[in-house]
């Protein structure tokens, strides 16, 4: 007889009491900016045709998406990306509908977790994204939405990056290598793998114009410095043009009060490979992943048969609940013994004090409530019949 299996499976765990109020905590404080913000809510499957991610040239990986197959042999897959099918549903549903379009989600992802790698394969994200507006003042409103969504959540010591994915993309066309080398150079940015960066790049790439910018590129974060030093490290236009736009939106949020939250890290080389222009990341204290990543992704929404720019992100709700005291839970003080007949009373006794102060008892005798409510804490009885209402301390 096999094993029955009382572990969640890998990537999944449980959430008890406060975890689960804390979560629905986040949710309706992320929430509340986006739709203080003018953004209006959507909801996609939690299965989506496997076909949509690939034609979207997503790169998560076959491997580490969750899939079944419908009654007529069609490959499903459990959501691994919440932007892809939104870029769907606006490209269809709401292709009649004038730009730009502000739309957010309160959703939950599903991606195959590699064994002891610490991350999750069901992820609640919350996100926005804003669809056909292009150039930086879009870009700064999706920033500045994303600090203030931390902000409203109680969150105190945060702090969002801000790259380029045209920068990347600018230098490694320079290199004039095959997709395969370029990928691999990625990677190893992206892990801020010093060392084995540096051996790959000067033993196939040291002539080529590029070299010394991309050999800085996993060690260019910081504050705007930064940008002075990307500027000295390359005559690329197309780079130089991906700086200048960074710098623009670095700008807007200074003016807006965030310098104090904003810096860049260059080195944010998504693996997503829709982004085409600004990417960020956020992170916050007490939690060892990013926490908020988005971006703008201008070339995507066309292959869903919509042309149209767009940017946003989405917020891992677990990732910003660890970050926070978990919630205290109520705790009941009565508990109501009810006569036959008088569930509808009890229920009123419950509905007029505080939430959770209030536990009825579903014992059949007055003497099984004693019982019950010793066991359980509980310091008074409230006995509920024909003649009235009476309290007892147990």
């Amino acid at each position: 007889m096999a094993r029955f299996m009382m572990n969640t499976p890998e990537g999944t765990r449980d959430l008890l009491y406060g975890e689960c109020c804390l979560r629905r905590q986040v949710q309706q404080k992320l929430t509340e900016v986006f739709s203080r913000c003018g953004y209006s809510e959507i909801a996609t499957p939690v299965v989506e045709y496997y076909d949509v991610f690939t034609r979207a040239g997503s790169t998560v990986q076959q491997e580490g998406t969750l899939k079944m197959i419908d009654r007529i042999g069609h490959i499903l897959v459990l959501r691994p990306d919440c932007t892809l099918p939104i870029a769907r549903v606006a490209a269809t549903h709401l292709r009649h509908e004038p730009l730009p379009r502000r739309l957010f989600y309160n959703e939950t992802i599903f991606r195959a977790a590699t064994a002891n790698a610490g991350h999750m394969s069901e992820v609640d994200q919350c996100g926005i994204e804003l669809i056909g507006a292009s150039g930086q003042r879009a870009d700064a409103e999706v920033v500045a939405i994303a600090l203030e969504a931390l902000q409203n959540c109680g969150i105190q010591n945060y702090r969002i990056e801000l790259g380029h994915a045209g920068f990347f993309k600018a230098l490694a066309d320079e290199l004039q290598t095959d997709g395969e080398q370029v990928e691999t150079i990625r990677t190893l940015i992206e892990q801020k793998s010093f060392a084995a960066l540096d051996d790959l790049l000067q033993e196939r790439f040291s002539a080529r114009p590029s070299y010394p910018a991309l050999r800085r590129l996993s060690r260019l974060f910081g504050g705007a410095e930064v940008l002075d030093e990307a500027r000295s490290l390359t005559k690329n236009s197309a780079a130089l043009q991906a700086l200048d736009e960074l710098s623009t939106v670095y700008e807007e949020l200074c003016a807006a009060g965030w310098s104090e939250y904003v810096g860049f890290d260059l080195g944010l080389v998504h693996q997503i490979d829709y982004y085409t222009g600004m990417v960020f990341c956020g992170y916050v204290e007490g939690f060892g992943h990013v926490v908020v990543a988005g971006g703008r992704y201008d070339a995507l929404m066309e292959k869903f048969g919509r042309q149209a720019p767009a940017t946003g992100f989405a917020i891992d709700v677990d990732g910003v609940a660890s970050a926070l005291p978990e919630a205290e839970q109520p705790v009941a003080q009565k508990l109501v013994h009810y006569a036959a007949g008088s569930l509808s009373a009890a229920m009123q006794l419950q509905r007029s004090a505080a939430v959770g102060s209030i536990e009825l008892s579903c014992c059949k005798t007055e003497e099984e409530s004693r019982r019950l409510a010793r066991e359980k804490g509980i310091g008074t009885l409230v006995l509920l019949g024909p003649d009235g209402v009476r309290e007892e301390q147990v």
